[in-house]
């Protein structure tokens, strides 16, 4: 009760501010709030800090209206309320999944989620998103989010590669920037209608794997990230601009350059 008053008020600070008017000339000219989802719980993570720090940070860069939906408790197998209908989605101008279920199988479950998205709702999908729903026998939620991902390395300090450094959602991140304390997750798969926007090496076995992406689902377009586990990381100003601009790109706020 009392972590769902917490989001409640997070949401309600968050509604309607605005603070930065446009990013950095590229917002598109649409004026109208963006209306925005998040859907955060499940184990491992601050969500309540995570909530806060995302959507305050988004609302510096756009007008939003926020809902933010944190249901599921903290361990790692739910089915949560909210996709029970099928138009949960509706009405929303993107939908950021931050949740951590890693041992939901059901894929009936799974697909009533993606149904919303392969019809044209945008998404942004952060860190244990990926693995969730990682235990289901079907491939269609890493189809949806563009990369593969069953494991994680271990925590460290991680520098970044931008690959798309002239990609709206890569503007103003340093070269070279390193990360606080995060997880690198171990990309098994890129998906075709994916395409990296940054990678990390692996301290473990030397590989690139993509940290920052873009990807197709259907009529749906989906920023991914795989950082996202720290307070740390969710107080870094450079992960919080790229995360912002991602939301703002899914959503049609960003111009392609």
């Amino acid at each position: 009760m009392i972590l769902r008053r917490f989001l409640h008020f997070t949401a309600v600070l968050a509604v309607g501010v605005f603070l930065a008017g446009c990013v950095s000339g590229h917002q598109s000219a649409s004026s109208k709030p963006i209306r925005a989802l998040l859907i955060t719980g499940g184990c491992c993570h601050n969500y309540p800090f995570q909530a806060a720090q995302l959507t305050n940070a988004v609302s510096t860069h756009a007008q939003v209206l926020w809902r933010v939906v944190n249901e599921g408790g903290n361990g790692t197998k739910a089915q949560i309320a909210l996709y029970d209908d099928p138009n949960w989605a509706k009405g929303y101008d993107v939908v950021i999944h931050n949740e951590c279920f890693a041992d939901t199988t059901d894929p009936v479950y799974i697909r009533k989620i993606l149904a919303a998205h392969k019809a044209g709702t945008p998404a942004v999908v952060i860190h244990c998103a990926m693995h969730t729903y990682r235990a289901t026998d079907i491939d269609d939620w890493r189809e949806f989010l563009g990369v593969t991902s069953r494991r994680h390395d271990h925590q460290s300090q991680y520098q970044v590669k931008k690959l798309q450094p002239v990609h709206p959602i890569m503007k103003n991140i340093p070269d070279g920037w390193t990360t606080p304390m995060d997880e690198l997750y171990v990309i098994e798969k890129l998906w075709p209608n994916a395409k990296a926007l940054a990678t990390s090496v692996s301290e473990a076995d030397g590989k690139a794997y993509p940290v920052a992406w873009i990807n197709q689902f259907g009529k749906a377009r989906v920023f991914g990230t795989t950082y996202g586990h720290s307070d740390a990381t969710f107080a870094d100003p450079a992960f919080l601009n790229y995360v912002s601009r991602g939301v703002l790109w899914a959503a049609g706020r960003l111009e392609e350059k």
